[in-house]
């Protein structure tokens, strides 16, 4: 069956440099990651060896300073470099946004002696990092999180488990949120852990519907000794900071879900154009036809929203209601573009000779990450009406 050739994404970019960066990541992606990710995630092979390559390449710290060893991109780049590196495999996309995740307290909190001894490393200097918030029982509700870190003269000791952690296990950092004081969201602090601490380890990864190249790990603390020059900013100001880096965070899932979405509607375009029934091409039917019109329409203005909200954080405005939009709506259309792509292949499209099966049982994963979609519409109702009566 003859395949017809996608087209790149059309973007519109604000720089020659932001082009020229676009074109980087395409080849790194055509290259060194979409000819292996189907083989390597259904085997759960994790590509630490992509992550190095992009270190290498500058693509790990694009939105930090370049005083540092960032890339001084503008979220608006960024998360179309996001974009791009998830559509060709989303194990990829996704491990780059938890990696800045996890570069964000310290990026924006810590001080100036912190940020020059660690943050050239973690930008550019080949390490991963993970980002430990949620625990066993503390999900949605991560202000009531239990994992504890006890002052002991110049140390802290950190005792707790974290649950769902992406790259637990591998990571070589992770940013840990500990309660520090009383219960509630007052009490809790923001900490620089090293991978290779004393008493810091990692159960055995979870077993996903998606994802399987990209570990998803509980991390325990056992009494994890370290100094309080890794404390990242205010004692209590933990929550603060970690509410902070989710609104950029969310921002990320949205371009990676937007990315899956693109790929699935380019693999339904060149088979929709390729096969033909009853003496046309598939693509011929106008109920098929009508089908890809709506894909591609979500898409866009998926695309759409997650950039008008990463210009506003550009311009350094208020974005928190419009990342829960861009999360919601691009982790919905994911979904659903994605679940139809399977459709217009029908019964391929469930087998795994096609990657549209892959798709959308990864398109699922990105409604929950970073804040389920409830939890996003209680965030957009907030802003519209108010927090909810008591």
């Amino acid at each position: 069956m003859p395949d017809r050739a996608t087209q790149p994404v059309d973007r519109q970019l604000p720089t020659d440099e932001a082009r020229d960066l676009i074109s980087l990541v395409r080849d790194i992606a055509q290259r060194e990651i979409a000819p292996k990710a189907a083989e390597e995630e259904d085997a759960g092979h994790f590509p630490r060896e992509v992550f190095t390559l992009l270190s290498e390449s500058g693509l790990l710290g694009l939105p930090y300073d370049s005083e540092y060893g960032g890339g001084d991109q503008p979220y608006e780049v960024y998360l179309q470099v996001l974009e791009e590196l998830a559509a060709a495999r989303l194990t990829v996309g996704l491990g780059v946004s938890v990696h800045s995740l996890a570069c964000h307290a310290l990026a924006n909190y810590g001080t100036k002696e912190q940020q020059v001894e660690h943050l050239p490393d973690m930008l550019g200097g080949g390490l991963l990092g993970a980002y430990c918030l949620s625990e066993p029982s503390s999900g949605s509700d991560a202000a009531s999180l239990r994992t504890k870190a006890v002052r002991d003269d110049d140390d802290w000791v950190i005792t707790g488990t974290k649950a769902w952690i992406t790259h637990g296990g591998v990571a070589d950092f992770y940013t840990v949120l500990a309660r520090t004081g009383g219960e509630g969201a007052r009490g809790i602090t923001a900490f620089l852990v090293p991978g290779d601490a004393e008493g810091l380890s990692a159960a055995a990864p979870e077993k996903k519907m998606g994802m399987k190249g990209s570990p998803t790990a509980q991390v325990h603390f056992d009494g994890v000794r370290i100094s309080d020059d890794r404390r990242i900013g205010d004692e209590g100001q933990g929550f603060a900071i970690a509410l902070s880096a989710l609104d950029s965070g969310r921002l990320g899932i949205a371009a990676c879900a937007t990315g899956v979405a693109q790929a699935a509607l380019d693999e339904a375009v060149s088979y929709a154009t390729g096969r033909e029934q009853f003496g046309r091409r598939i693509a011929d039917f106008q109920g098929l036809r009508f089908m890809l019109a709506d894909m591609a329409t979500q898409i866009e203005a998926g695309r759409a929203l997650y950039l008008a909200a990463a210009r506003l954080r550009d311009a350094g405005r208020p974005f928190a209601k419009q990342a829960a939009m861009a999360k919601l709506h691009c982790t919905d259309t994911a979904m659903k573009v994605t679940t139809d792509a399977v459709q217009v292949l029908g019964g391929y499209g469930y087998t795994a000779d096609f990657a549209v099966e892959r798709f959308m049982r990864e398109a699922k994963v990105l409604q929950i990450v970073e804040g389920t979609n409830q939890i996003q519409r209680m965030v957009i109702a907030r802003h519209l009406a108010g927090p909810e009566s008591r």
